[in-house]
């Protein structure tokens, strides 16, 4: 079992990790997800000790291996490591790079380092390869190579780093179906993966990481189908936001136009589709919001979904309950109702928090 108490990780311009804690049972495969930044290479660095943590403890079965007089060895020889970029030593031969480690760390003889590496050639399909070199393989058998490697040590733990992030599309499958084979033996195992379908079939825990930790941890049905948590459902869904702070009667209106144009356009929302943005915005803040609120606190948040082509306006205001909906704007009103499939209101007493949620046709 591997626990993470406050682990933090800081760089002299970024803190990806802080305060992170989990607990990773024995025989978990866990996918890691998130967007690019959000330290989840950082994350299985750090379990490995090839990033030394700034503050937290790492515990393997008990024993705190970021101790300043722990042996590393004994929790190294305990994990493996894939990386994205293979790492095969280039001036030795297939089998030679998976006997090294055998040889050199568990002291195997070697014959048996060679036994055991030709059985591992076997299983990761790669048979009569073992006496080629790096360079005379394809991407996918490099890193078909490079899981062997690691098994041939027999780790408790397996680290795998994106590993199918350097491949061309046609060797990504082939790595992947090593890696489901090797899900099965009861290993325990970190995947950092941007392959959702891969992360979901994979696995029996999912770990989304943004804001400098875990973010959300569950099965591969809560995280990909019921996300608890909002930044988990826009990255699931591939949701491109927008979001608005209207704080002032007399808030740039002009200059928000312009920053809903732009993010139309980064994001291939169809001319139609901005047209109904914008009316939205328009007619919901400034001639049904603002004329009800004399101090406007209203946060808009689009949400565009590319794949479905659809998009939801959200509206959350502080201060008295007010559905727009009885609004004496019966023309604003009109021309929501035109433009939209749903208008949805809820009030938080306790918070004095509106909010509505507007899904375009």
């Amino acid at each position: 079992m591997i626990e993470l108490r406050h682990l933090e990780k800081k760089y002299e311009n970024a803190t990806p990790l802080q305060d992170v804690n989990a607990v990773i049972r024995d025989g978990d495969v866990i996918s890691v997800i998130g967007p690019s930044g959000t330290g989840k290479s950082t994350l299985i660095r750090c379990i490995n000790m090839l990033e030394r943590p700034t503050g937290g403890q790492i515990l393997l079965d008990g024993e705190d291996i970021t101790a300043p007089k722990y042996d590393l060895t004994k929790a190294r020889r305990r994990m493996g490591m894939v990386f994205q970029s293979f790492n095969l030593f280039g001036h030795l031969t297939v089998i030679e790079n998976l006997m090294l480690a055998p040889m050199d760390i568990l002291k195997k003889s070697k014959q048996e380092a060679y036994d055991t590496g030709v059985a591992l050639l076997r299983r990761v399909g790669l048979a009569g390869r073992e006496l080629q070199y790096p360079e005379q393989l394809s991407g996918g058998q490099k890193q078909r190579v490079a899981i062997a490697r690691t098994l041939a040590m027999d780790p408790d733990v397996i680290l795998l780093d994106e590993p199918t992030s350097a491949l061309d599309p046609t060797m990504v499958g082939e790595v992947q179906a090593v890696i489901r084979d090797l899900a099965k033996s009861g290993k325990t195992m970190l995947i950092v993966t941007h392959e959702m379908s891969f992360a979901r079939a994979i696995s029996n825990r999912v770990f989304y990481m943004d804001e400098g930790g875990i973010y959300e941890d569950g099965t591969p049905e809560q995280v990909f189908d019921h996300p608890r948590k909002e930044l988990t459902r826009r990255f699931i869904r591939r949701l491109k936001v927008l979001e608005l702070l209207i704080d002032s009667r007399d808030f740039d209106f002009i200059g928000a136009g312009t920053q809903i144009d732009l993010y139309c356009l980064q994001n291939d929302i169809p001319p139609k589709e901005k047209y109904r943005i914008r009316l939205v915005i328009e007619e919901l803040v400034q001639q049904i919001l603002l004329a009800a609120f004399a101090e406007p606190d209203v946060r808009v948040t689009v949400e565009y979904a590319p794949d479905a082509q659809t998009a939801v306006i959200f509206a959350d205001y502080t201060g008295d309950r007010f559905d727009p909906r009885d609004s004496d704007n019966e023309l604003s009103l009109s021309v929501l109702t035109g433009v939209t499939e749903t208008i949805d209101f809820k009030y938080d007493d306790s918070q004095k928090q509106n909010h509505v949620e507007i899904r375009l046709k």
